[in-house]
């Protein structure tokens, strides 16, 4: 018996078209977490594209693996199933060619890496793309439907304009956690100088000398450097507060 093509997919309402990349733009500047994002993004995706699943895969750019990091999906299997390297796979493939690809029936495309699972989800058809700012691709997004379905132009500039959009939330995302983690680092260097100067002058310690002793008292109490450098100067302060309380006396 032959299987039933979809026909009657396309997405062609505007008004919900518009409506869902309204609500992936108020997504990308409210207060939300990434995490929250980027599932308001594949819930609202699957809802106007009328998927079986969609899913978001980033890429780690120091293991070069793709993994999936939202769904609307609620099987475990699918979610926890293992990364894909660059060019393994559909995606893999979508993620080092930077275009997109679809494939009409998963069952019969030797390059799909979860065939067991498809089946079990009951997934045919596939639109896969690039998530990519200023050029990088920094993952991939990817609608299936649960009968054959040939995506149109239409649909494939519709899914491209939401992955743009899911583009820019993660490099936000990134360079917000970058500059925190810069900004942290600075901190951090500048304590311990502080209390490299207070044990330098409190112990007769050298410069080396003051960095190894709270590097070692960090190491021995499992505390980081300014944790430590912190307790030092708070420590020099009290001291130097006992004393002036002691001049007024």
């Amino acid at each position: 018996m032959a299987i039933e093509e979809s026909n009657d997919r396309k997405p062609d309402n505007a008004g919900d078209i518009i409506e869902a990349l309204s609500k992936i733009g108020e997504a990308i500047t409210s207060d939300l977490y990434l995490e929250d994002i980027l599932k308001l993004i594949v819930t609202v995706t699957a809802e106007v594209m009328d998927s079986k699943i969609c899913s978001l895969m980033l890429l780690d750019p120091k293991t070069k693996e793709l993994a999936i990091k939202a769904t609307q999906s609620i099987s475990r299997e699918y979610i926890d199933k293992d990364p894909l390297k660059l060019g393994e796979g559909i995606a893999g493939r979508v993620a080092v060619e930077n275009k997109p690809e679809v494939v009409y029936n998963i069952s019969e495309d030797k390059d799909y890496r979860y065939p067991d699972i498809a089946k079990k989800e009951g997934l045919v058809s596939l639109l896969c793309v690039p998530l990519h700012f200023k050029g990088k691709v920094v993952g991939t997004l990817t609608t299936y439907t649960s009968r054959p379905h040939h995506f149109s132009e239409y649909e494939t500039h519709i899914l491209q304009t939401v992955a743009d959009q899911a583009a820019i939330v993660i490099e936000n995302y990134r360079l917000v956690v970058e500059s925190k983690v810069i900004k942290e680092e600075l901190e951090s260097r500048k304590a311990v100088e502080r209390a490299k100067g207070i044990l330098m002058n409190e112990q007769n310690l050298s410069e080396d000398g003051a960095f190894k002793r709270i590097q070692k008292f960090a190491m021995n109490n499992r505390k980081s450097m300014k944790e430590v450098a912190d307790a030092i100067v708070l420590s020099h302060e009290m001291k130097k507060d006992h004393a002036r309380d002691h001049e007024d006396e």
